[in-house]
């Protein structure tokens, strides 16, 4: 591999005059390294002060997205070799810069609590419900469940960057999706309630940019578009 530069931007808020800038450091590549390990190798021997986020290393808690060449990535599952002899590193879009690459997703997090994004018991039972393994009932919310909330779907929306939090972004309106696709959930019809406006799947552009950043491979823009088709269905009287 060899010499790589890795171009980070740089910014903290609560330093008096502060603009985002953009630091190179050389690193020495290896062979399968990824670009979170490259941050690391930055952190130990060339700048301690780097800021960014990171838990699991495995691309399963999401914690590490952040905008790589341009595209969102988690940066643990981003090889350096794909990616040639610069790389360029910034904070998620859409969400405030903490500080460098780490960005509060309070907003995120409070549009995942928008939807009740749990699930909720039907009361006229008391019986455990369970989903027959040959009804084909559990594949249609099966394609969702992997969510890890990294918010990449979230930074790369078209309509969260124009409507701010006036919208509630892809990761909370899939997630509503698997619940009111869900037979066994008692609180289908207030959710498709609390989702089928404008503030919800009205407000998609159907730019298609959740599904291409996604890690693992959901796709919100579509299951966004089984929910309107739900609402339709609703209001003309037919099952949904």
């Amino acid at each position: 591999m060899g010499d790589v530069r890795v171009r980070v931007m740089r910014y903290n808020p609560d330093e008096e005059n502060s603009e985002p800038h953009y630091d190179s450091f050389i690193i020495d590549a290896k062979k399968n390294m990824t670009v979170l390990d490259s941050l690391f190798l930055i952190v130990e021997d060339q700048d301690p002060s780097l800021s960014f986020r990171c838990a699991c290393r495995l691309g399963m808690c999401g914690s590490c997205g952040m905008m790589i060449n341009g595209r969102g990535r988690l940066a643990c599952r981003t090889k350096i070799e794909h990616l040639g002899d610069e790389i360029v590193v910034q904070p998620m879009k859409n969400q405030p810069v903490l500080k460098d690459l780490t960005v509060n997703m309070d907003t995120f997090f409070e549009n995942w609590q928008k939807v009740k994004p749990y699930f909720v018991p039907k009361e006229d039972t008391d019986e455990f419900s369970v989903i027959p393994p040959a009804s084909g009932r559990r594949e249609i919310i099966d394609e969702n469940q992997d969510c890890i909330t990294c918010g990449l779907c979230f930074q790369s929306c078209d309509a969260v960057a124009i409507r701010g939090d006036d919208y509630i972004g892809p990761a909370a309106l899939s997630r509503a999706y698997n619940l009111i696709a869900d037979e066994r959930d008692g609180a289908r019809e207030e959710r498709l309630d609390l989702v089928a406006n404008e503030e919800g799947v009205f407000g998609c552009h159907s730019f298609g940019a959740c599904v291409e950043v996604c890690p693992k491979g959901i796709k919100p823009m579509v299951t966004i578009q089984k929910i309107k088709g739900k609402k339709v269905r609703r209001s003309l009287g037919l099952k949904w």
